[in-house]
């Protein structure tokens, strides 16, 4: 499963690549307006700066909900840097800017999912990425791991290419379980993947190695001076 850290902080993106597990990154709106990046021109900007972290896919959003709109946006944004993905909402124009994209070669990445009907449209569109948002649907008591199950059995049955982003991933158990039912990708906070390498008994385990070898390595005290003949 591939890791993607879903922010637009640079420093915790830089965190997340110096671990090592880190394929890609995935932004919104939200996300730029929360680190304080507004306007077009700097948010393109932020964009090539997250390209020049990490060395996988780079989500970013489309603000337009029109065919044209998108359009335009999208190819702006794919023209910034390779590793652009145009992310598009899951609205009809979306779907078509999704198939005019995918006719293209450029890659996308169709998000606000929350239905496996939505699902199976993108995967229509030649979606590079479908992202349903798990923990939305928590949120409203609805199970959101049952829907990526869905849509995985779906594509399966018709060896869709479209890869199964599993989004709005909130804590570690997310990222477990969405790997369990065979999530392609999960993207959510840098504390879901660092809850990861938590566990006590490695903590307790640790913690007593080094003791040991403390104590195993300790030198004696000094003997005192010897008396004279």
């Amino acid at each position: 499963m591939k890791f993607f850290i879903d922010t637009a902080n640079l420093d915790q993106i830089r965190e997340a690549q110096a671990l090592g597990i880190l394929d890609g990154v995935t932004t919104n709106p939200s996300l730029m307006a929360k680190e304080g990046i507004t306007g077009a021109d700097n948010i393109k900007n932020h964009y090539k700066a997250i390209c020049e972290i990490v060395d996988g896919d780079v989500s970013a959003e489309v603000i337009a909900t029109d065919f044209e709109g998108m359009v335009k946006e999208g190819e702006e944004l794919a023209a910034l840097h390779s590793q652009i993905v145009v992310k598009l909402p899951m609205i009809a124009d979306g779907v078509k800017a999704c198939k005019y994209f995918s006719d293209k070669g450029i890659k996308t990445n169709v998000t606000l999912v929350f239905s496996a009907g939505q699902a199976l449209l993108a995967a229509k569109a030649g979606a590079t990425y479908v992202s349903p948002f798990i923990g939305r649907l928590d949120d409203i008591s609805t199970d959101g791991l049952n829907l990526i199950s869905e849509i995985r059995h779906i594509y399966d049955n018709y060896m869709f290419e479209t890869e199964i982003l599993a989004a709005s991933v909130r804590h570690t158990m997310h990222v477990i379980d969405c790997a369990k039912i065979g999530a392609d990708v999960m993207t959510g906070p840098l504390k879901a993947i660092e809850g990861l390498l938590k566990h006590p008994l490695t903590d307790s385990g640790l913690e007593k190695f080094l003791a040991d070898y403390k104590k195993a390595n300790e030198t004696d005290s000094p003997e005192a001076p010897g008396v004279g003949f």
